[in-house]
């Protein structure tokens, strides 16, 4: 099976406080629905509040990211057999969320 990796920016997810309960209680259950469903492998949000840091190949450390690789908002990570069941779940989450959501295909790793 595949892994994939369904995510979304910050800047999409545009909620008031009352749509936010609501959103947050219908993304879970899509989660918990794929957890039952014996796909879900990992999922969660980008931690603003901690700024990131790049550890180059020596081991030090730097406030200096790679340039473009902005990395914010949510993401969750299934296993599918099929990459028209990962457009599926994307969808469920999509609709959940009340946001689009980016879909990405892992490479095979054999050691995974």
């Amino acid at each position: 099976m595949t892994k994939y990796l369904i995510s979304f920016p910050s800047k999409a997810l545009v909620l008031t406080d009352e749509e936010f309960s609501i959103v947050s209680a219908e993304s879970r259950a899509v989660i918990e629905e794929a957890k039952v469903a014996g796909v879900y492998v990992f999922g969660g949000g980008i931690n603003e509040g901690v700024d990131p840091v790049l550890v180059s190949a020596d081991g030090a450390v730097s406030a200096e990211l790679y340039p473009g690789s902005e990395l914010d908002g949510g993401f969750t990570v299934l296993e599918l057999p099929t990459r028209e069941d990962a457009v599926e779940w994307a969808r469920k989450i999509a609709v959940a969320c009340r946001c689009s959501q980016e879909l990405r295909e892992f490479m095979y790793d054999p050691a995974s």
